[in-house]
């Protein structure tokens, strides 16, 4: 039986995508004594916030090794720079995704080969890499890695990945900006693939008050390549440069931040998994809700839904003018962007990708989103879909 339309309230309640600061108000006094001290300490780069959170992050994630950068971006180009990697290379990747997945790969003149998604999942999908060798033989390029990112807060599949990666001689990088926090059967991400990217620009689940990022292995001897690596090449010293690197550091005052985070970071995941149930049982009968695997625990950096293509820009002007904010994630493929278009796809396209894009819809996320706001922003989502005529995708 269809669920009655609810009808939202006629005055709506101030909703934000991403409310930081309810959290910034919980964290409260503890943020502001850790601020002042990395302030008054006076190492303001790579001062011993940085190592603390390291750290932490590391045991937080089950991983080896935890070595902080200035971006999420910077942390997946540092992997490939660790790599070797250089023109004539190919690395894997799926094109729904931001642009700083490729980006990485193309600064050292490599070639992204883009494949396609799951259409449950909306991470790549594992039946498309063979295409993607086949791809890259045609072209004359050597692949060298597979990028699999954890989107919408979702680990990717990477059984089935990790054993592609082994059969074929490749290196596995988890791009974990969307996901870190999250569980793929029993593994914490972080622990997974040979090095994990993590990227905690302020609207990540677990982010700081600017930009900064991280890079999770299990490999001591690619963490101090890392370590030189982010740092100008270093090598005994910084005046001691053996190799080519960046400037690629996390600020101490971030670190001070994300350590503060951290230490309430178990709770907002448990949060956010109220928050997703509550939507998916207010809306599962007339969207399509997001589905998780057997197994994995997503830590819901996006809630996107989905309506039809015809409808969407109608849905999302009735909840604007309902005062619920939504998003789209991400409304172009990256082989339908400018920058990217003349980069190889795996197969006879991506048909899932660039239909998905056309559909996808993201509504209010964050662990402070409160059952009457939320109740607001479901009744609204059925009010307008109703209105539109739409049922589930």
């Amino acid at each position: 039986m269809t669920a009655p339309v609810a009808t939202a309230p006629v005055t709506p309640p101030q909703i934000e995508f991403i409310d930081l600061k309810a959290q910034r108000r919980r964290l409260g006094e503890n943020l502001d004594r850790a601020l002042l001290s990395a302030v008054d300490e006076g190492a303001y780069i790579l001062g011993p916030q940085v190592g603390r959170f390291e750290a932490a992050l590391a045991a937080f994630a089950g991983a080896g090794h935890a070595i902080g950068t200035a971006n999420g971006t910077d942390a997946i180009g540092i992997c490939l720079m660790a790599m070797g990697l250089r023109p004539g290379d190919a690395v894997i990747c799926p094109a729904f995704t931001f642009a700083a997945t490729a980006e990485a790969v193309a600064w050292l003149g490599a070639t992204p080969v883009f494949v396609d998604i799951d259409e449950k999942t909306y991470n790549l999908d594992p039946a498309a890499l063979p295409l993607a060798l086949e791809t890259a033989a045609r072209a004359g390029l050597k692949p060298r890695a597979v990028i699999a990112v954890d989107l919408f807060g979702q680990p990717a599949d990477y059984e089935p990945i990790e054993a592609f990666c082994r059969d074929n001689g490749l290196k596995l990088i988890c791009d974990a900006a969307q996901g870190f926090g999250a569980s793929y059967r029993g593994r914490r991400v972080g622990s997974i693939g040979d090095f994990t990217t993590a990227s905690f620009f302020p609207a990540k689940p677990l982010g700081c008050y600017g930009d900064g990022g991280a890079i999770l292995t299990n490999d001591g001897e690619s963490a101090e390549l890392i370590r030189s690596l982010r740092f100008h090449g270093k090598g005994s010293d910084k005046y001691d440069n053996v190799r080519i690197g960046m400037n690629s550091r996390l600020d101490t005052i971030q670190a001070a931040i994300l350590l503060e985070k951290l230490s309430i970071f178990e709770d907002e995941i448990a949060a956010r998994q109220v928050v997703a149930r509550r939507y998916a049982e207010g809306l599962a009968d007339v969207a399509a809700v997001p589905f998780v695997m057997d197994g994995c625990v997503s830590v819901w950096a996006q809630y996107t839904i989905r309506v039809p293509a015809a409808s969407r820009d109608g849905f999302m002007k009735a909840m604007k003018e309902r005062g619920v904010p939504t998003n789209i994630y991400y409304p172009r493929p990256l082989n339908r962007q400018t920058a990217y278009a003349r980069f190889p796809v795996a197969g006879n396209g991506l048909p899932v990708s660039e239909r998905i894009a056309q559909e996808v819809v993201a509504l209010p996320m964050h662990p402070y989103l409160t059952a009457d706001v939320q109740d607001y922003i479901v009744a609204a989502a059925r009010e307008c879909l109703a209105a539109l005529g739409e049922g589930a995708s």
